[in-house]
């Protein structure tokens, strides 16, 4: 089991590296060129800033059992397809019981901006979605 990271926009980092040593796993963080990472623990895996080099190279890269941590619908669709655990940077499960319900959400409000209708985005990160990150985390670690 590795924990690979879609770092494009995960302000977690940090948080996952510490849990990581706890348990002595293996630690991928996947970017591209426009983003700026250090890590003393984690395999930094830089690509071209080409359209979607980070997820492919990603995707590409997961083994069964992997944990997954990504806020892009698309890497988290295809990570459970390679029978990966999935979460987001808030510690939310991606599960094929609800991946479904929220592409077809991400859709609808993508519709609804197109058409001129604000929709809210997501709610400002806080510490309780830091707490909820590691409680997960350890959680698919143990199971």
């Amino acid at each position: 089991m590795k924990i690979l990271i879609d770092a494009d926009a995960c302000p977690s980092v940090k948080l996952i590296e510490e849990v990581a040593k706890e348990y002595n796993l293996i630690v991928n963080i996947y970017f591209d060129t426009t983003h700026n990472i250090e890590s003393r623990y984690s395999n930094l895996i830089m690509v071209d800033k080409k359209s979607q080099s980070a997820d492919i190279k990603l995707v590409n890269d997961i083994q069964k059992g992997d944990i997954i941590i990504t806020d892009d619908y698309g890497v988290a669709i295809i990570s459970l397809s390679k029978e990966a655990k999935v979460i987001n940077s808030k510690g939310n499960v991606y599960t094929n019981n609800n991946i479904n319900t929220l592409l077809l959400n991400r859709h609808i409000n993508s519709k609804l901006r197109k058409h001129g209708i604000r929709v809210k985005g997501p709610k400002k990160r806080n510490k309780l979605d830091d707490e909820n990150l590691i409680k997960v985390l350890k959680k698919l670690i143990e199971n």
